[in-house]
């Protein structure tokens, strides 16, 4: 018992799938997440994370997400985050995490599973303090800044409920947005997804500042300085487009560096979104900050196709998640589960040793069978040589079928001193031949015995592992519903884990059945096939016998 035990608790380390520490018991499940950050380290990068049904289960969280937490690495530090979409009925989730060091190779932790949490999503604190951020994702009135200034704006823009991530604007080249202006003393940086439906018009407007879209390519102008982009947009499909002005203005598409110029300008008063554009905007990012090229390529990274968020598995914390599930079995088991399982254990290293010997040993008959048969085709007219040779015999002791030839050559020696057959007074009657056949069969019949032992410890196994784990079921339901009844306590959390543990003698018992079943079809076959070869040696040697002793 207690060595299937520790078995038990072996697979459980093997399997764990907590390989860090946890950050806080209280969350049962996380998922690892890791960033492809660019070559050089990125500062309070905010992060867009995309769950939905294929890399996320919403079931196991709770319905509104208040029990969702960024964590950090290092399994202590809390990032900041909010929801842009939280969707449970629809299965999809759009969060935004701020990481305050995006290196090339980052982890970060998702945990849920906290039925008592209450939401710690914080817009204002996931962007920096120089930053207006503008998802347009409300269904009615002006957008609104999810940064720390409150920076609101004003639009007539059509809302589009389906765009680059949940929500966007439509531009119809009439409608335009307006955003407050932004202080910006050290430097100014501007991002966008744009999905142009034709490659004209104004894009971005501003006291000393204007972007417009001519052929596709981007023209940026600030005080003196003109810069057009090096790579144009395309029509109807999203792209990131960026810009950055200090002492010298750059253009960014879809986060690569399309051209520069010296002595730009700052931006000042309110900016104008959209006068003349045609198509679709999201996501839009303003800074008081200068964005470096790591900056824009990150941002640029996170578009549906970008690689730069990749979601790991689930994980479970010890006592509660998968790799703790056999531990919740073990703590419930009844003794009467403990007795079914063990005696299982015993059952299937039976079956075991039984299949592993049993292949072994049909394995060398198979073979030395082979050996003997191609040996015994070479007699002439003493069928009895091969038993004479000294030492012959030895090689062939593993052979089924030389034990049953040895029964023949034993019967010509005691008929004949001299039992080969081109002595012409050496003769068989067909009373003697029906003899020796007889004493063929036997030993045949014997063979057949030999072959099958054991082999009923396998049917056994078969038959009965099930009916045992059936019965420790239903016993440990018996036990679960007796206690729940004296204890008054119906609910599910008192009757799953008995129930649980029930139904893993079913499984115990299942779980011997099955190797047996393949076991025992694999060995029998392999047994038919050697005593058809048995069969066919008996008719071969009385042929022999009397074609070389009859006459």
């Amino acid at each position: 018992m207690r060595l299937f035990a520790s078995l038990l608790a072996l697979v459980m380390c093997t399997f764990s799938l907590s390989s860090h520490a946890w950050w806080n018991e209280e969350w049962t499940a996380r998922k690892k997440i890791t960033l492809a950050g660019p070559a050089s380290q990125v500062a309070d990068a905010p992060v867009l994370i995309r769950l939905h049904t294929g890399n996320f289960d919403f079931f196991s969280a709770n319905d509104n997400g208040s029990d969702l937490r960024l964590v950090a690495a290092d399994d202590k530090t809390e990032l900041k985050f909010h929801f842009e979409k939280w969707d449970v009925v629809n299965e999809l989730a759009l969060i935004w995490v701020k990481v305050p060091s995006l290196l090339p190779q980052t982890e970060i932790f998702l945990y849920f599973g906290n039925e008592n949490a209450s939401t710690a999503a914080d817009p204002k604190a996931t962007y920096d303090a120089a930053s207006a951020v503008y998802h347009l994702a409300e269904p009615e009135g002006n957008p609104q800044d999810s940064g720390p200034n409150g920076l609101h704006a004003q639009s007539s823009a059509q809302h589009v409920a389906a765009s680059f991530s949940n929500g966007g604007a439509r531009f119809d080249g009439s409608q335009s947005m307006t955003l407050p202006a932004m202080n910006a003393s050290t430097g100014y940086s501007f991002a966008v997804w744009i999905k142009p439906s034709s490659l004209g018009g104004v894009l971005f407007q501003s006291d000393g500042l204007n972007i417009s879209l001519e052929g596709g390519l981007v023209t940026v102008q600030s005080g003196s300085a003109k810069v057009v982009s090096s790579a144009a947009l395309s029509a109807d499909q999203w792209q990131h487009l960026g810009f950055t002005v200090s002492d010298v203005l750059r253009v960014y598409v879809n986060g690569k560096p399309a051209g520069e110029a010296a002595a730009a300008a700052f931006p000042a008063g309110s900016m104008t979104l959209g006068a003349g554009f045609r198509g679709e905007m999201d996501e839009v990012q303003v800074s008081g900050l200068l964005r470096g090229a790591e900056w824009m390529a990150v941002q640029a990274a996170q578009g549906p196709d970008g690689k730069l968020v990749t979601l790991g598995e689930d994980e479970a914390t010890e006592g509660i998640g998968e790799a703790s599930h056999l531990a919740i079995i073990l703590k419930s088991l009844t003794l009467d589960g403990w007795i079914a399982i063990g005696f299982l254990a015993v059952m299937l290293l039976i079956a075991i040793w039984v299949m592993y010997s049993k292949a072994v040993y049909i394995n060398q008959v198979d073979k030395s069978n082979s050996r003997f048969m191609n040996k015994f085709r070479e007699l002439s007219t003493d069928l009895a040589m091969i038993d004479k040779a000294k030492g012959l015999g030895e090689d062939f002791k593993h052979s089924s079928i030389y034990r049953i030839y040895h029964i023949g050559a034993v019967e010509l020696a005691h008929r004949f001193d001299d039992t080969d057959a081109a002595h012409i007074d050496k003769s068989l009657s067909p009373q003697s031949l029906d003899a020796i056949r007889a004493s063929l069969d036997a030993g045949l019949v014997e063979e057949v015995q030999r072959m099958n032992r054991f082999m009923v410890l396998l049917t056994i196994a078969i038959s009965g592992g099930p009916f045992i784990g059936l019965l420790g079921t239903v016993m440990g339901v018996m036990i679960t519903f007796a206690a729940i009844a004296a204890a008054g306590d119906v609910n599910v959390n008192a009757i799953a884990p008995g129930i649980a543990a029930a139904l893993a003698a079913t499984v115990a018992g299942m779980g011997v059945a099955i190797p047996s079943l393949f076991g025992y079809n694999y060995l029998a076959s392999r047994i038919k096939s050697i005593v058809s070869r048995m069969h066919i040696f008996v008719d071969e040697f009385i042929t022999k016998l009397a074609e070389n002793y009859s006459r």
